[in-house]
């Protein structure tokens, strides 16, 4: 199991720590999930997510290598912008999701997903040259500081204003010596910030946000039900190998005019469709869990991607991908053991209430 900079300090403070793509990470703290779950909605919290992929990107005639490498329409990604895409096979569906951030030039930064990052590595050698690319996930780390109050927070820390800052830009500072990278995104569905920093930095900045009072640490089990209530993608969940980027119902990504690589096929339907779905009562499903053709019935149409209690909404919900057939029906019936949970189809997000894309100035 790999270890962030910041494991030591987890497990110092009785976090509850679980394998997640290789790594051993923190689930949740002393005060559970959905008290994390709580404080990011309404506060803020810091997240560590050091176990995500970082790689530089930079080199002659590199934007238009990497504009048919991924999905992303770099032609309207001016520089302090970054932009969400994706990372696609041959036949459209998706080896990885991915930010790519603009930062000159022919330079350009990539954040992967841990899970996927051997593999995405080789593929981006290959579609951008050996050359042109440097995988520094080693000595770099990641700081997620995401709620309403992260503005307050951040600017209390740095001594520094980001009121200008626009969501999905991106801008430096220099912080006690070290550069870092301060970008407007998140994986909440609430105002906050991703912080990118040297890995000697780590350790530094999250004991320094944590002494702001209204800074409280959330583990990767109130990051799951955060951002399933705002609708957002997880790799291996909602998007994988198996289903194109329309089937997980995400066509509408898709606006660069480059020939990248799986476009000739990424917004096909071929088999399935992606629903969301309210369940009736508390009781949860999970991924790998079925949707069965009616009630009694031991026929597959579907199976459950992601599945939680919604804790800001006090019902649980699911995205499920259906045979294409069904997937205009209004009710389902999943399967959770031998439990059989009625369903209904809404639309996603399921939480509409989040702050992320608010003006600040």
């Amino acid at each position: 199991m790999l270890q962030t900079p910041l494991y030591e300090w987890h497990k110092a403070h009785n976090a509850k720590t679980a394998p997640f793509a290789g790594w051993d990470m923190p689930i949740q703290y002393e005060d559970g999930i959905l008290a994390e779950h709580a404080h990011t909605r309404t506060q803020a919290s810091v997240f560590d997510i050091c176990h995500m992929a970082q790689f530089m990107v930079k080199g002659s005639n590199v934007a238009e290598l990497l504009k048919k490498a991924v999905s992303h329409n770099l032609d309207t990604l001016a520089v302090g912008k970054c932009r969400y895409g994706f990372l696609l096979t041959e036949q459209g569906t998706v080896i990885d999701d991915l930010i790519v951030y603009h930062l000159g030039e022919d330079h350009f930064f990539l954040v992967v997903n841990a899970g996927c990052a051997e593999k995405d590595f080789s593929t981006l050698q290959e579609r951008l040259g050996k050359e042109n690319i440097e995988n520094i996930s080693p000595k770099s780390g990641k700081i997620d500081l995401q709620g309403p109050k992260s503005p307050e927070v951040l600017e209390a820390v740095t001594k520094q204003s980001f009121r200008d800052l626009k969501y999905f830009s991106f801008t430096h500072i220099d912080y006690k010596g070290h550069k870092i990278l301060v970008s407007r995104t998140g994986y909440t569905g609430e105002l906050g910030y991703e912080l990118y920093c040297p890995r000697e930095a780590v350790l530094t900045l999250w004991e320094d946000l944590l002494g702001h009072e209204l800074v409280k640490p959330a583990g990767l089990g109130a990051r799951d039900t955060l951002r399933l209530e705002c609708g957002l993608a997880l790799y291996g969940h909602e998007l994988n190998e198996e289903h194109t980027v329309a089937e997980s119902g995400l066509a509408g990504m898709l606006t660069s005019e480059a020939d990248y690589i799986g476009k000739a096929h990424a917004k096909e339907i071929k088999s399935e469709v992606l629903v969301p779905l309210k369940l009736e009562g508390r009781r949860t499903v999970r991924n790998g869990d079925l949707v069965i053709k009616e009630s009694g019935s031991d026929e597959a149409i579907g199976t459950v991607a992601s599945g939680s209690f919604a804790p800001s909404l006090g019902f649980a919900v699911a995205f499920a991908f259906v045979k294409k057939e069904y997937a205009d029906n209004g009710s389902f019936v999943l399967k959770a053991g031998r439990s059989e949970i009625a369903a209904k189809k809404t639309t996603a997000p399921f939480y509409t209430e989040g702050t992320a894309r608010i003006k600040l100035s």
